[in-house]
């Protein structure tokens, strides 16, 4: 089996990659135009372009980013006549893929999709949908739905437990599926998320999750300027992959850390040391990015949001800089009935003891004395406005049950932030040597 990626430079989709699986070996290859054109459009941070044949007993890293998840695969599985399973990513992707995150897509995988909507001849004249539309599931909405499947709403692109879809808003103001309207017709590009399952904590979780950014945007964090809103058990979240102006769409690339680190599959969890050397291998200024992500670590154990898994973290291409993608997915997870634990913690790289102080992570971070100072120094001065969080939670809207249950976690990053001081010269002879 294989397929063919393509990736949108220049307003067009442009042939980009050859993926070929056989067995258990996977190999893939740029065409030998693309390489000489396009030398600086990498289809993975930590890929060349180059003319070399790969060859790997696993796809790519990259290509996880593309496998559908959740509800999506779960439709696609059944179109597919496929049992679940690492075997069916491949397929999943040749047939899913055809309008993911980010600016990458795989030809078959859009054939696939035109097969799918030319079944439903009216699928592309039906009437744009209100965001009350999508609140009430109304008939107007299901039948959307079910013309289009998960393929018409592009859910296949992303991944994730919760139900979603994505929607793009036209020149009159309405809803349709991202994939179905033109880029032409586009004003904005959104993601509709439903509460994971039908709880009152699934319901809680969600409708926190839109007062948990606009605490995060109020304390600095990276954040997109177009802040996620709730309606009703609907929240609706911009899109930062995409920039629709003038007519046109602009397609960022946008990678997860867990590509950037070559981890093939679902279930590996690395430490957040290798998560900083990740970031830190592909960033334009790499200090700059290190406080960004261990300042959103502190606000993930201040506020208990346990789902950090390494697909939850991102880098983006923007303007010819490499940096962190605005935070997504920030909400009070502990609240989680799946009982969701913190996926990735800081093990020490050469004895891989978790560190729980942030002294001890900033001593063990493999950075020069000058850095690792002035990482001190910012996060002894984010202490001032950890310790103000609950009057910053309150305000943006925080449920108060969930203030007060986070008064000890909070407490604890207070304490331990104020405490860090730059580390004095003799330290050095003990600085880490490892990589």
């Amino acid at each position: 089996m294989d397929c063919t990626l393509q990736i949108f430079l220049d307003d067009r989709w442009v042939d980009c990659a050859q993926i070929e699986l056989n067995g258990s070996r996977c190999q893939w290859n740029h065409p030998v135009m693309y390489a000489v054109e396009h030398t600086d459009a990498q289809l993975s941070l930590a890929e060349s372009v180059d003319t070399d044949i790969r060859t790997a007993p696993t796809m790519p890293a990259f290509l996880y980013d593309l496998v559908p998840q959740g509800d999506g695969r779960r439709f696609l599985l059944g179109e597919l006549k496929l049992p679940d399973g690492p075997d069916a990513d491949f397929p999943l992707i040749c047939a899913g893929a055809f309008n993911p995150v980010g600016r990458i897509r795989v030809a078959e995988a859009v054939d696939y999709f035109e097969t799918h909507v030319a079944r439903h001849p009216t699928a592309r004249g039906l009437p744009g949908l209100t965001i009350d539309d999508v609140v009430v599931r109304s008939s107007e909405f299901k039948e959307t739905m079910f013309l289009h499947g998960m393929l018409g709403t592009g859910t296949t692109g992303v991944q994730g437990a919760a139900p979603k879809y994505l929607l793009t808003r036209d020149r009159a103001g309405l809803l349709h599926g991202d994939a179905v309207l033109r880029d032409a017709d586009a004003t904005q590009h959104l993601i509709a998320k439903l509460p994971r399952g039908n709880s009152a904590a699934d319901g809680k979780v969600l409708r926190n999750e839109a007062a948990y950014m606009r605490v995060a945007a109020a304390l600095g964090i990276r954040t997109h300027a177009d802040l996620p809103t709730l309606h009703g058990d609907v929240l609706l979240v911009p899109r930062f992959d995409r920039i629709a102006s003038g007519g046109k769409v602009v397609r960022l690339h946008q990678e997860s850390v867990a590509s950037i680190l070559g981890l093939s599959g679902f279930e590996l969890r690395p430490s957040l040391f290798e998560v900083v050397a990740g970031i830190r291998k592909v960033a334009t200024d790499p200090s700059t990015e290190t406080l960004e992500f261990i300042k959103r670590d502190v606000l993930n154990l201040a506020m208990r949001n346990t789902d950090n898994h390494a697909r939850n973290t991102a880098m983006q291409l923007v303007e010819g800089k490499v940096q962190l993608t605005p935070l997504f997915d920030f909400a009070p997870m502990y609240l989680d009935p799946q009982l969701i634990p913190r996926a990735l913690r800081w093990y020490r790289p050469d004895t891989r003891v978790e560190l729980t102080d942030w002294a001890d992570v900033l001593a063990a971070l493999p950075v020069s004395d000058h850095e690792r100072g002035m990482l001190a120094q910012a996060l002894s001065q984010f202490a001032v406005q950890i310790e103000r969080l609950p009057d910053i939670m309150e305000a943006q809207g925080v449920d108060h049950d969930i203030i007060e249950f986070l008064t000890r976690s909070i407490d604890t990053q207070v304490g331990q932030l104020k405490a860090l001081q730059p580390p004095e010269t003799h330290h050095a002879a003990s600085e880490p040597t490892y990589p």
